[in-house]
């Protein structure tokens, strides 16, 4: 299992008429936390698609428990629980500043040949940079 934690200042224009956090807006915030634990993971989404591998969004899941609020300083913790293989899938936890748990989430993104735009394996590059955490 991999993780890293990022913080997210809620901004006004992110909040509906109740002063919750719109709900969409958690995509956002999770793709946010799947970048930096790219970025801590030694690798960079943006390399990766100028070596010609996608990362497209096929599945979002999010469970919402309490609201986030304007200004509130949240958490996103991103894990990754098994190595990729043409797919990689991130589950997410959002705590706000009194480390209360605010939703949990979970992505599935499928690696894409940006020239062929099929499918393909994770690259090896990224499997040498996390293999070593999924052994034993």
């Amino acid at each position: 299992m991999l993780s890293s934690e990022t913080k997210v200042r809620v901004r006004y224009g992110e909040t509906d008429k109740m002063s919750y956090v719109y709900y969409g807006n958690y995509a956002t915030y999770y793709e946010v936390g799947r970048v930096e634990w790219l970025r801590e993971m030694g690798l960079n989404y943006k390399n990766m698609e100028e070596s010609g591998i996608m990362l497209p969004v096929v599945k979002f899941e999010i469970n919402y428990f309490k609201p986030a609020f304007y200004d509130d300083l949240l958490t996103i913790k991103t894990i990754v629980t098994e190595l990729p293989s043409s797919k990689i899938k991130f589950d997410y936890e959002c705590y706000n500043e009194h480390a209360e748990l605010l939703n949990k989430g979970h992505t599935t993104l499928v690696f894409v040949d940006m020239k062929t735009g099929k499918a393909t394996r994770a690259p090896e590059y990224l499997l040498e940079k996390l293999r070593p955490s999924f052994l034993n």
